[in-house]
């Protein structure tokens, strides 16, 4: 018998007969796609582990998956396809249930010339699978080669709520119009409810989608769905106004929140795990004209993990924000609007500061993320225990480092500065514009402006912006108008027009031109001459321009800086920040 040859889910391949990754290795120096030197360590790795060789070429960041999957399936005579470039046809793509697709990790593209299913597989020689497909969809089937991360996203993307979602909604309408009580704990109940199954749904497409957010909106006629994704708001379905009260009875129940109450807000906590993700939702209810509007806040606890590196500083910000963390006292404060990722600085940062050697309390209000080895507080004003109550507690539990949500009113400031004063380590947040706000809006709280300058070491000012989709930004040559009305740093008479990226829009970005979302900073530390400053209680934008002067980059010069890198557009740092 000859020589057999399979694809491995990992995208490495086994060649039965041959020494692992042999022919494999010949075809990617052959390929030039890597060198003898690259080939020889991996090929070690891959003895002494037992590893998949193709595995360790991508783990090693010597070949993309991409790559890889590509040679592998022209070595079995396949088509490779890159699913994020394609759009997917609708009618094929329905033949398949969404449970077998993601059983068989494959999904269906088009119909080819011949009419038959064109399936893409991260393993094609998956026999058992085409099998089933073949009998599922009763057509003949033509596999082609993606990358297993391309067809797990190409199935988030194309199993789509939409018709579930809206068929659902009918079905939980119906239900409503004959079940009075359909509000009530009892109708809930059972796991095959309708009801059940679109709030279900409407949370996994959430995920899927990466939202951070979920919108349930009542109006006077229909109810409004809406995901914030990287920042934005987007509508996703509009169901009858029939299934308002069972959808709000049935998370208020998840929610553990008294369902018989409503006419106050309300707040809960959501435990779940979405594809096996875990996932925290803070459920918060507010008393509309029209009934009970539900936000929802999806938090992944794999978020709380990110380095201080992955959110997007620039060197000189990072080095000067280092210095003020790495000291052993001392207040650093991170400052910004609702939503501009203020909390994840801050755990981030603690998540290099948590060390066996340092007692760190946080005061949240609420705890969003649990972190391992940290002792975490939440207040609870109905208890008696607000930040300051808790901030006087914790001071006497002996941190070293001490966390506080948010600086709201004198008293909590007043403690968090004297903190700072003897010996303690405080982070905090607080809302101003910029960094040098922060100075002013603590002496307007009634902190004394000299105490203010010795216990603050450093402020943080940040944005959150969305990131230019890497598959589909295009470059171009703005107009010198556009430079200047973005007040992009730029002189016409001595530098050339610079090429800067826009956003376009593509299947893997939702057709929207970004995907994700980067800090943009201002790193403002406290010297001599701010503390003088402060003392003389000077206005914030005398303080700003003396940290000008002493090198600091403001917030817009931070942005069009990641214009120019290509991260993002000149539109998004304008809308995210006063230019």
């Amino acid at each position: 018998m000859g020589q057999t040859t399979q694809m491995s889910p990992a995208g490495g391949s086994k060649v039965n007969g041959a020494r692992p990754g042999g022919q494999l290795g010949e075809l990617l120096l052959g390929r030039g796609l890597i060198t003898e030197e690259q080939l020889e360590m991996a090929r070690q790795q891959a003895s002494q582990h037992g590893r998949s060789l193709g595995r360790l070429v991508i783990e090693m960041g010597f070949v993309t998956e991409g790559g890889l999957v590509s040679i592998l399936a022209e070595q079995l005579g396949l088509e490779f396809v890159d699913l994020t470039e394609m759009m997917l046809d609708a009618s094929a793509v329905s033949l398949i249930p969404e449970m077998t697709a993601r059983r068989h990790n494959c999904i269906p593209v088009r119909f080819d010339e011949d009419n038959r299913l064109v399936l893409a597989m991260a393993d094609p020689a998956n026999v058992v699978a085409v099998d089933d497909i073949r009998a599922m969809a009763k057509r003949d089937v033509r596999t082609v080669v993606a990358t297993k991360a391309d067809v797990v996203a190409a199935i988030n993307r194309h199993y789509r709520l939409d018709s579930a979602a809206e068929s659902l909604a009918e079905e939980a309408a119906e239900a409503a119009a004959g079940d009075a009580t359909l509000e009530d704990e009892s109708s809930a109940a059972g796991e095959d409810a309708p009801i059940i199954k679109l709030v279900n749904l409407l949370i996994t497409q959430a995920v899927n989608d990466r939202a951070s957010d979920i919108h349930i909106e009542p109006g006077e006629r229909n109810l409004r769905v809406r995901y914030r994704v990287d920042g934005v708001l987007h509508e996703v379905m509009s169901p009858p106004k029939s299934v308002q009260n069972g959808m709000t009875s049935r998370l208020k129940i998840m929610a553990d929140i008294n369902i018989a109450e409503r006419r106050i807000p309300q707040d809960g906590r959501i435990g779940l795990k979405v594809s096996n993700k875990a996932i925290d939702i803070r459920v918060a209810t507010l008393p509309t004209v029209y009934g009970e509007k539900i936000v929802m806040r999806l938090l992944d606890k794999s978020s709380v993990l990110l380095q201080l590196q992955d959110l997007g500083f620039q060197p000189e910000n990072f080095r000067r924000y280092q210095e003020s963390y790495k000291k052993p006292y001392g207040m650093i404060l991170v400052t910004g609007p609702t939503g501009s990722g203020k909390s994840t600085t801050l755990y981030a940062t603690l998540n290099i500061l948590n060390k066996i050697d340092v007692n760190v309390i946080t005061v949240e209000d609420p705890v969003e993320y649990r972190l391992p080895g940290v002792n975490q507080v939440q207040v609870n004003p109905k208890a008696g225990l607000s930040f300051a109550s808790a901030l006087r507690s914790i001071l006497r539990s002996d941190p070293d480092i001490v966390l506080i949500g948010e600086i709201r009113d004198r008293e909590t400031a007043q403690i968090a500065v004297e903190a700072a004063l003897t010996g303690h380590l405080v982070l905090s947040t607080l809302h101003t514009n910029d960094s040098a706000s922060a100075m002013t809006r603590l002496t307007e709280m009634g902190i004394e402006p000299f105490l203010v300058s010795s216990a603050l070491d450093s402020v943080l000012a940040q944005r959150l912006a969305r990131k230019l989709c890497e598959r589909c930004k295009e470059p171009y040559v703005p107009t010198e108008e556009e430079l200047l009305h973005a007040k992009f740093p730029f002189d016409p008479e001595t530098d050339e027009l610079p090429k800067l990226y826009r956003a376009v829009g593509c299947t893997s970005c939702g057709k929207t031109g970004y995907r994700g979302r980067m800090a943009v900073h201002e790193v403002m530390s406290v010297t001599e001459e701010i503390e003088r400053a402060t003392v003389e209680r000077a206005s914030a934008d005398e303080i700003s321009k003396i940290a000008a002067s002493q090198g600091m980059a403001f917030l817009r010069d931070d942005g069009m800086e990641k214009v120019r890198q290509g991260l993002t557009s000149i539109e998004e740092v304008m809308r995210v920040i006063v230019v």
